[in-house]
């Protein structure tokens, strides 16, 4: 019998995340956040759902209650990838906790000081850009991810549209130089066809990386896509098992895998993510925006322990919309995220900051093109 059981589970829906926090008979806490930010209610109608497998559980045997609650219905998605996600992440807070050590000792200890934290860039024009890109290389960071194509993109010409794109990265490299490590975001808008002749007209300008250049519904269409470029390609981002993850690994030709963890199963299952990519010499760039501070701090854990996490996505969390939920965030300094060293995850659950911030709403719509037809996206 075990000494520990889970004695209550409590959901608290907040901003764009589902906050879930455990509670055991011993008094110790564990929290977590799914970042299914589409659909946090959805979220916690399944975490209800799992409360009476969990309450008089041993909170010890994560991996347990990781197969437990997937292979109940064997259902599959972010709503129920985001539920487990958070979690098992409250359950690794618990035990960390239990041993009065953080999380990412649990893990398997350092392999590396701080997590590299890349700044999301985002601009309505290449000045925009440019200039946002300079300033992130003001206040420390080493790395950037731009969102390259945005929505008054599919309103453009094939050629005026590369040209438009082509430009703002050349005034980007014109403005910071090449120390800067520049990731480019695509955001799964264009067809194949455009993606490459894209690809290939930036290759010069040297991207980190370029992420998801076309929709992630075809694992045999990235790859093809990946064949005929010359730059690293990233996609994961909406993946929620190791078992799509795989396909990606061994047949889409990523340079970089982009797990979540608030949706692509917590911290136990990113870990075996992360190690496929591993074996194939493949880096790991964590999807991270726009998380909140619970999912933020777990990625920080998870990055210190594995060897081939390269940088991790990142908006400031002193400043974000959700930082009021918990009581303290993961410190950031000059461009880099360093792990707690208080036992769990390093922080707690803020009930009056839960309170005060909204649910953000699911705004439908996806984009359309001049001929009222619906873009990819």
């Amino acid at each position: 019998m075990p000494t520990t059981r889970i004695e209550s589970v409590e959901t608290f829906p907040a901003g764009g995340g589902l906050y879930v926090r455990l509670t055991t008979d011993t008094g110790i806490t564990g929290i977590g956040e799914s970042t299914c930010f589409g659909w946090p209610g959805a979220v916690g109608e399944v975490v209800e759902s799992f409360r009476d497998y969990l309450v008089g559980a041993d909170p010890f045997d994560v991996e347990a209650h990781w197969l437990h609650l997937y292979r109940t219905l064997c259902f599959r998605g972010m709503v129920v990838g985001g539920a487990i996600s958070a979690i098992d992440q409250a359950l690794w807070d618990i035990k960390a906790r239990h041993f009065e050590v953080p999380v990412w000792q649990l893990l398997g200890g350092r392999s590396r000081r701080a997590v590299r934290a890349m700044k999301v860039i985002s601009g309505h024009s290449a000045e925009e850009v440019a200039t946002a890109c300079a300033d992130a290389v003001g206040a420390g960071y080493t790395a950037v991810k731009v969102i390259l194509f945005g929505h008054e993109h599919h309103g453009m010409r094939q050629a005026q549209r590369i040209a438009d794109l082509v430009g703002r990265f050349t005034a980007i490299r014109e403005t910071v130089g090449w120390e800067l490590d520049v990731g480019i975001e695509l955001h799964r808008n264009m067809a194949p066809g455009d993606s490459v002749l894209l690809c290939e007209e930036i290759a010069p300008l040297r991207p980190l990386f370029v992420e998801d250049p076309i929709p992630p519904d075809s694992v045999y269409a990235f790859g093809e896509v990946a064949k005929k470029v010359r730059v690293p390609m990233a996609a994961g981002e909406r993946n929620t098992t190791i078992w799509e993850f795989a396909e990606y690994v061994e047949q889409g030709g990523l340079a970089y895998v982009r797990p979540d963890v608030g949706i692509a199963g917590g911290i136990t299952h990113v870990r075996k993510i992360c190690a496929l990519a591993e074996a194939r010499h493949q880096g790991v760039l964590p999807h991270a925006v726009p998380s909140g501070p619970v999912a933020t701090a777990a990625h920080v854990h998870l990055g210190i322990t594995v060897p081939n996490w390269e940088a991790q996505e990142h908006v400031e969390q002193e400043n974000a919309a959700t930082s009021a939920v918990v009581k303290n965030v993961v410190p950031l300094v000059d461009g880099w995220l360093y792990p707690p060293d208080a036992p769990g995850l390093g922080m707690d659950l803020d009930e009056a900051g839960l309170a005060s911030t909204p649910v953000r709403t699911l705004r439908v719509g996806a984009p359309v093109r001049e001929d009222g037809s619906v873009a990819i996206r």
